[in-house]
């Protein structure tokens, strides 16, 4: 069964920048994207950033547009998310997921087979 690790996590004080990794593990598999998810305590699970490997689309929810950036390599089911500017708003568990199939626009959690074990971000004010 194929795993995705997560690392890079800490703590970060507000306007400060971390780079999460994500790389997968154990048996290979392809993907149609992969993306970043994030839950903070309290809420649910919400889309941060996914990328198609076709056409190298990229797709960011709102509230990090403009200061987060993902980026990869799908010959390795590698992707990496910048994370700049950062808020305390910001602070959750973040997951990496990647894709199999072509369900649409990759931002549902549904659409993900596989999934991190998560890696905590605190934003200090």
């Amino acid at each position: 069964q194929g795993q995705l690790v997560e690392s890079g996590g800490g703590l970060v004080q507000a306007g400060g920048s971390l780079r999460l990794s994500c790389a997968a593990s154990g048996r290979t598999f392809s993907s149609y994207a992969m993306g970043w998810f994030r839950q903070a305590p309290g809420k649910e699970r919400e889309f941060v950033t996914a990328i198609t490997w076709s056409g190298g689309n990229t797709y960011y929810a709102d509230s990090v547009k403009g200061r987060f950036t993902i980026s990869g390599d799908n010959t390795k089911n590698t992707v990496y998310l910048q994370m700049n500017s950062l808020k305390p708003e910001d602070t959750a568990v973040y997951y990496c997921a990647a894709a199999s199939l072509d369900w649409g626009t990759p931002k549902k959690l549904g659409q993900y087979d596989y999934w991190g074990q998560g890696t905590q971000v605190t934003v200090s004010s």
